[in-house]
């Protein structure tokens, strides 16, 4: 539980701290888009399937702390660094590393008994990791482009 918190609070930080590339509708609409998928995705996969869980089986409070001070800010970093405009392999590269974060943080996760794992292998993540990223980047453009149109109206 101490880690989940020391976590939060350093991505909470750091997420308000750093000079911001977007909008905070943009931040919104995003982190809106990436809570709701990722409760769908683990209602699907802990509770439907058992594969994985937070804390303890079953539902339980503690978990929130994922959903809504540990995922959030990540989400804003995520997106905030994006290097939209760049070349397709920086793009690649930027992905990549942050499924190289996100295994690297899953793993401590596993270590300090914030997440468990029943019948799920980190590399399932590795493999999920890139999509997710991926979604999530789709699901922002979509929101770029449909700010965009809203000024048009």
């Amino acid at each position: 539980m101490v880690f989940a918190l020391l976590s939060a609070f350093i991505f909470i930080v750091i997420a308000y701290m750093i000079h911001k590339n977007i909008s905070y509708v943009e931040m919104y609409l995003t982190i809106l888009f990436s809570t709701v998928l990722q409760l769908i995705v683990d209602i699907v996969l802990e509770f439907n399937y058992e594969l994985y869980g937070y804390f303890d089986k079953g539902v339980d409070y503690e978990t929130f702390i994922y959903i809504f001070m540990i995922y959030p800010p990540l989400t804003i970093l995520f997106i905030n660094y994006l290097p939209i405009e760049r070349e397709i392999i920086l793009k690649t590269m930027y992905i990549l590393a942050w499924t190289i974060f996100s295994i690297g943080y899953e793993y401590l996760c596993i270590r300090n008994g914030t997440l468990y794992y029943e019948n799920w292998k980190l590399w399932y993540s590795a493999i999920i990791y890139p999509f997710i990223y991926l979604l999530i980047i789709l699901n922002f453009l979509f929101i770029r482009k449909l700010l965009l149109l809203d000024k048009d109206c």
